[in-house]
């Protein structure tokens, strides 16, 4: 009985899997899946023949399917994978380490190791041939730290059938990890069958991280000072109420920390949750006329002076034109951008200002210096694994340092270079994007 309840729990399985979204979970993870499923059934088949005390994974295997049904998971590009790492490189040693899960969460890189055992044989130390469970912690965040392209920014941790309490203590006090409850939209992962499960959290950057002693200064800068030079500004050049409206939500940066060595304290600020970095598209669609009301005016003007001004990009202007009218964009942005501290790396910082220099207009070109003044410049500094990848026609060099930029501070990346993002995806690096849609300078 126990063989068949076993093989019928597979059998379901199967059906779970086969249902996953294949916008979130690619088929090659699947099928990874499904071979192990299968494998577990011709297991449960032979003993079948010759009835003996067994061990069954599809514990293992429902819990990992559990989460990947989860609505936050996303962009899941590896399952039950071994992550090679060198731990050696002048004596050759190598390693790999298993990763139940690679994926996003919420859009953040994140790994997922899952523990379906009975906690009573979960041990700490290494004992005899049983490295124990600090040994594995220490190979994971060892990977963690030197992975390039699968780096993770959360590390979690989930035990289906829960932890015992010297355990998980030497988990939070030695490591670091804390305790992570799920939101609402969780709850079928802590539905009866996980009703005592343990769920971790580690924030790599945080607990990586070290300080490196520069001595620095910080100047407080006055809140309604600033907001108030901000809207005099904004009505002075003809912004706008929206772009006006808009920039107000984001929050100025309040300190500005200097080093007599190094200029601004970048690291400082580094993994603040707060933090939206910007490319060029994003900067672009903020200050265009198209999304400062001038759209129903561009619409109006006679379409061969349309096309004289604009060429062959006539087409996609007034596409965006009757875009704007639909659904403005500044409304679209304005939850993104609400409480968030901008910063824009100096790449992009240039592009941006040669692209307003040729292309924009007086109107724009204010709104352009009024914007750069509210965000932070900080230098180019791709992420290890951003920079790792290879550089081709849809990996180019100058959006590895824009988007890896973001990802080295911690920060989303606002987009509409859609192109790079699903060329990334590709590649099975998890990289956290906030889409909009495209605005172009007209010259207002």
């Amino acid at each position: 009985m126990e063989i068949e309840g076993s093989s019928r729990r597979c059998e379901q399985v199967v059906g779970r899997i086969q249902s996953l979204p294949h916008s979130r979970v690619t088929e090659s993870c699947k099928n990874t899946l499904l071979r192990l499923v299968n494998s577990e059934l011709n297991f449960l088949s032979r003993l079948s023949l010759s009835p003996r005390p067994f061990s069954c994974n599809i514990g293992y295997i429902e819990a990992l399917v559990h989460l990947l049904e989860q609505p936050y998971i996303t962009k899941v590009s590896r399952v039950c994978k071994s992550i090679s790492l060198s731990l050696g490189a002048s004596r050759g040693e190598s390693s790999a380490i298993h990763i139940d899960i690679v994926c996003s969460l919420n859009n953040s890189p994140a790994w997922f190791v899952v523990s379906h055992r009975n906690p009573k044989y979960i041990t700490w130390d290494t004992t005899g041939r049983n490295k124990g469970f600090k040994f594995r912690i220490q190979q994971i965040l060892h990977a963690a730290q030197y992975s390039q392209a699968l780096k993770p920014a959360f590390i979690f941790l989930f035990f289906a059938n829960g932890l015992e309490t010297a355990v998980l203590n030497k988990l939070l006090k030695d490591f670091g990890f804390k305790e992570f409850k799920f939101e609402h939209e969780w709850t079928d992962v802590v539905a009866k069958s996980y009703q005592g499960a343990s769920t971790l959290v580690l924030n790599i950057h945080q607990s990586l991280k070290s300080c490196h002693g520069t001595d620095y200064v910080m100047k407080p800068l006055s809140t309604d000072s600033h907001n108030k030079e901000l809207s005099e500004t904004c009505t002075k050049v003809g912004s706008g109420f929206s772009f006006q409206s808009l920039i107000l939500k984001m929050k100025e940066w309040l300190v500005e920390v200097i080093s007599s060595e190094s200029g601004i304290r970048e690291d400082l600020f580094k993994d603040d949750d707060d933090l939206l970095n910007f490319d060029t598209t994003a900067l672009i669609a903020l200050i265009s006329g198209i999304s400062n009301g001038g759209a129903e005016k561009l619409l109006r003007t006679p379409e061969n002076e349309l096309r004289q001004q604009f060429k062959s990009n006539t087409e996609f202007v007034i596409s965006q034109a009757k875009s704007e009218i639909d659904r403005p964009i500044h409304d679209e942005l304005s939850c993104f951008l609400s409480g968030r501290k901008g910063i824009v790396c100096k790449t992009v910082h240039s592009e941006f200002r040669d692209i307003v220099s040729m292309c924009g207009g007086h109107t724009e070109k204010m709104r352009a210096n009024q914007l750069m003044k509210l965000l932070k410049i900080v230098p180019d500094n791709p992420s290890t694994r951003m920079i790792s990848l290879p550089t081709t026609r849809k990996l180019a060099l100058k959006n590895k340092v824009a988007f890896g930029t973001g990802d080295y501070y911690g920060a989303p990346t606002l987009t509409a270079n859609m192109g790079f993002v699903r060329a990334i995806s590709q590649t099975g690096m998890p990289l956290f994007t906030i889409e909009h849609r495209s605005r172009a300078l007209i010259g207002e």
